[in-house]
């Protein structure tokens, strides 16, 4: 009888527990989730705050293109420093970032020999491809890079970094990085 009730204790404890083990889950995603999806939120936002790229190589600024996706882990790594890199030269220099998702970039991802995703191309006041940098990074790197454009120093240096999302051929033997690896 003694055991009845010992049993029936414990089986409303574990309940309780299991409750309470739930509900602080659930509250710790609702209060932090600017911070578990803030890589994935960066990476919408850089589509919606682009520069177009048009005008980004016609108004005599340096620019920053990046080429992602949103589905990219690299990209969404790295998605924090870039952020605050556009937060600090947005003002000097052209923030381009395209998916490459969206079939409307094709023109840019065929021109700039998109193959792995992040690709960062950076470019002159005049339009002229200064560093390529494609895979992970670190921030010094292209901190580096951004420096040059500012001081005017032309390095045509290209970055590779094991770390990136594979951009494999289609069926026709062209290029298309939606056919990722």
């Amino acid at each position: 009888m003694q055991s009845e009730s010992r049993e029936t204790i414990f089986k409303t404890n574990l309940k309780t527990i299991l409750v309470l083990f739930v509900v602080v889950v659930i509250f710790s995603l609702i209060l932090f989730r600017n911070l578990f999806f803030q890589s994935t939120f960066l990476l919408k936002s850089f589509g919606e705050l682009s520069v177009d790229p048009v005008i980004a190589f016609t108004n005599n600024k340096p620019t920053f293109l990046e080429f992602y996706a949103e589905w990219c882990e690299v990209c969404k790594e790295m998605a924090p420093k870039v952020s605050a890199l556009k937060d600090e030269y947005e003002k000097d220099i052209n923030f381009v970032f395209l998916n490459v998702d969206n079939q409307k970039w094709d023109i840019y991802i065929q021109k700039f020999d998109v193959n792995g995703i992040p690709q960062v191309n950076l470019f002159d006041e005049k339009g002229n491809l200064i560093s390529t940098f494609i895979g992970k990074q670190e921030e010094t790197t292209i901190r580096k890079s951004l420096a040059n454009l500012e001081g005017k120093a032309k390095s045509n240096e290209k970055f590779i970094n094991d770390e990136f999302s594979v951009v494999k051929e289609n069926n026709n033997g062209q290029v298309n990085p939606r056919s990722h690896g």
